[in-house]
């Protein structure tokens, strides 16, 4: 995932103005894969045919950065391909959708009627969001047309891009999500790789294959402010069988004995001097590029991440891709198996839209396999099929890297994943639960405990904070 809350644009045929594109553009900085120009995929013609009353016309695309620079130019390319095709206009701008505010920005655009025609987000994060502030056009026809031709669209899209039964965001990719090991420090160390680890066996591991005289930290992860911080945290939570909220999404259930286990968990492993010989230099001020870039330099023996950083060591021949073990993730007292069902990019176009139609048709063709498989080389894992025919229209996406087969597992496996004492997962999409996480409610809380706050206090002023946000957000506690 990406650091820096920085707001970036790239004009595909122009450019656009907006309350986003006027605040703090700059330039992306991560280099590209170094591979040749990336040639976009004919249109069809359906789509071109379909397009033929709107020739001349123009729209903007909001894109959220992706982790790979030449994944963001591959996508300007197939967009400029639909554009040319259908004898059209389309700016393209991209978002940095760590920011922090990203919501509370484009909602000001939304209002001030300036927004982008279509924009894709990460379902799980904002989708909630964006729909209770009702900032998004129903898209139902466009996802039923989408099922006829391609199948089923990845299973937790289904959780978090339909309400009151209607689609309101348009599966785009699947996000690849994973825990990665050194599995040479592993075998140093006499360590067979595993395909599940609990956290408690997963803090082991990482101390045994820890080194500092060699560059060597086992625990490569930040509670400081990041996205990468907020998913452990949460995820671990999870696992010991605490949750933000309740099952329907509606009720802040924060403050358990299971979450303070968890938090205590986790605080110990920042604040006891027996796991200091893990801790990478400087971990606590890490921002969400920081465990990427100590992965690639090699002296971190595990991380937890988007598939970007897999993806970084696979098309940048780093000799860290040929060491790693991926897993899904850690099971915890509450859970038999990892409670990891993914996240997707997904489409949506926003009320108030000037061009509808022609934001539509550009969804429909940047899903297929061939506008997707550009996107998908750059970024190994990272995008992949959120349709389930498009997993099989070409064979990259099958047999491209020894860990799709993982992740297409995780698109289509049956949700929802329960635990023990009754939590299922995913919850229902929450506007609160998604603005407490953008909040950085999580990571504050984490560094309370690791200045000295007790877990159990630091969970119930988190709780507070919780609940004041779901207010905010029309869910009254």
């Amino acid at each position: 995932m990406e650091a820096k809350p920085v707001w970036t644009r790239r004009g595909v045929l122009g450019m656009g103005a907006g309350v986003l594109g006027a605040a703090g553009l700059a330039a992306c900085g991560d280099g590209g894969s170094g591979s040749k120009p990336p040639v976009a995929a004919e249109v069809p013609k359906e789509l071109v045919d379909a397009a033929a009353s709107m020739k001349g016309s123009s729209m903007g695309v909001l894109s959220q950065k992706l982790y790979s620079v030449a994944a963001n130019e591959a996508l300007d390319v197939s967009i400029k391909k639909f554009a040319d095709a259908t004898g059209t206009k389309i700016e393209n701008s991209l978002v940095q959708a760590d920011a922090g505010d990203v919501v509370a920005k484009i909602h000001a655009e939304v209002q001030g009627g300036v927004a982008r025609d279509l924009a894709f987000m990460t379902d799980n994060r904002f989708v909630a969001q964006f729909q209770a502030l009702g900032d998004l056009e129903d898209v139902t026809d466009v996802v039923k047309a989408l099922t006829a031709k391609y199948g089923e669209p990845s299973s937790e899209a289904k959780n978090f891009c339909v309400f009151d039964g209607k689609w309101v965001a348009i599966p785009y990719h699947f996000i690849g999500i994973g825990s990665f090991l050194r599995k040479d420090w592993m075998q140093e160390k006499g360590i067979t790789p595993k395909e599940n680890y609990t956290w408690e066996e997963l803090r082991d591991l990482c101390l045994a294959i820890s080194n500092p005289d060699k560059r060597r930290f086992g625990w490569g992860m930040t509670v400081n402010r990041s996205g990468d911080a907020n998913g452990m945290i949460e995820a671990l939570i999870n696992a010991y069988g605490g949750a933000i909220a309740s099952n329907d999404g509606r009720k802040v259930t924060f403050d358990s004995p299971e979450t303070v286990q968890a938090v205590t968990f986790l605080g110990d492993i920042y604040t006891n001097n027996k796991y200091k010989p893990m801790l990478p230099p400087g971990v606590q001020s890490w921002t969400d590029s920081s465990n990427n870039e100590n992965w690639l330099a090699g002296i971190l023996g595990y991380t937890r991440n988007q598939f970007s950083v897999y993806a970084d060591s696979k098309t940048k021949k780093n000799p860290v891709y040929e060491n790693t073990h991926v897993f899904s993730d850690c099971t915890g007292p509450a859970t038999d198996k990892p409670l990891m069902f993914g996240q997707s990019q997904a489409f949506v176009v926003f009320k108030g839209a000037k061009n509808a139609p022609l934001a539509k048709l550009l969804a429909q063709y940047l899903i297929t396999a061939p506008a997707l498989l550009g996107v998908a080389k750059e970024a190994p894992g990272l995008a992949l099929p959120a349709w389930e025919k498009v997993w099989d229209a070409d064979p990259y996406f099958t047999s491209g890297d020894p860990g799709f087969p993982i992740m297409r597992k995780i698109t289509q496996q049956p949700l929802p994943l329960t635990t023990k004492n009754g939590l299922s997962f995913p919850q229902k999409a929450s506007a609160g639960q998604q603005a407490a996480v953008a909040a950085y409610v999580l990571t504050d809380m984490m560094q309370e405990v690791v200045q000295g706050k007790a877990p159990a206090q630091a969970v119930k002023s988190a709780h507070a904070k919780m609940v004041q946000i779901f207010n905010q957000q029309g869910l009254p506690q």
